[in-house]
């Protein structure tokens, strides 16, 4: 059994908020799960070759948007998959900070973290 508190866990900054990472690779259960905070009022052009990812809102509100342009809004209790490993935007509203549970399959080794200075999507 994995018993993990907050203060525990691994935090990267990744760019535009914090991930904190509960499971990686290393547990063994090929799935990461991870508290997620975008801060309020960033815009970050994200891609995940290399994972499936899928993240529900406890907090704050924003948008998931295509890079064709379809909008999401993200609200608690909005649950989003990137299924085909798409590029997309995450906008975090202005007022707050959008925080997410995010699972990501197959795991993160846990180093891993975004560069959000260049005009591709951030990628890992």
């Amino acid at each position: 059994m994995i018993v993990r508190q907050l203060k525990d866990v691994t935090t990267i900054a990744w760019g535009n908020g914090l991930s904190r990472r509960f499971l990686l690779d290393s547990d063994g259960l090929g799935y990461t799960v991870t508290d997620t905070i975008v801060l309020a009022g960033t815009r970050s052009l994200l891609e995940y070759r290399n994972h499936l990812e899928a993240c529900y809102c406890i907090e704050g509100s924003g948008e998931v948007i295509t890079v064709e342009g379809t909008s999401h809004r993200i609200t608690p209790g909005t649950l989003y998959a990137l299924d085909q490993h798409d590029a997309h935007y995450l906008v975090a509203d202005p007022d707050s900070d959008l925080r997410l549970v995010c699972v990501f399959s197959p795991a993160l080794k846990g180093t891993e973290a975004h560069s959000l200075d260049r005009a591709a999507a951030s990628a890992y």
